[in-house]
């Protein structure tokens, strides 16, 4: 593997943190507390893993600039400045929320997860739109 294979790297591990949420979400749904918590620590591990990968890339590579034009190249940008600001204000949510579950701090944790999911799940859905606008599609 080289570091021209990250982006589709990160892009695999924006989908399984996406799936992993989900799972999450579901499982604490449906009372499941031990599952749940193995399926958010796991997409704390994986949102993790991308943010090393992602720093690592854009280290040594630098940024790709988008060759689409027109109205797809609004939707893009539109997607991007939306998916760089909630990423910046999702790590210490995500930190925040982790903590506060790991501590047994039920009642803050589900307060301030209510937030922190859709925004999560948001930054991990549009990173995999993202990674197919620039690198595949275009």
């Amino acid at each position: 593997m080289s570091i021209s294979d990250l982006p589709a790297v990160n892009a695999t591990l924006n989908g399984i943190s996406a799936v992993l949420l989900t799972a999450g979400y579901l499982s604490i749904r449906q009372g499941k507390d031990a599952l749940h918590k193995k399926f958010m620590v796991s997409a704390l591990v994986s949102s993790a893993l991308f943010l090393a990968c992602y720093v690592v890339y854009h280290a040594n590579i630098g940024s790709k600039p988008f060759p689409g034009t027109g109205v797809v190249r609004t939707v893009y940008f539109l997607i991007l400045v939306t998916h760089v600001v909630l990423a910046a204000a999702i790590v210490p949510l995500v930190i925040m929320t982790a903590l506060r579950g790991l501590k047994g701090e039920f009642p803050r944790h589900v307060r301030v997860a209510r937030w922190t999911l859709p925004l999560w799940l948001y930054v991990s859905v549009t990173g995999v739109v993202i990674y197919w606008m620039l690198y595949r599609i275009y």
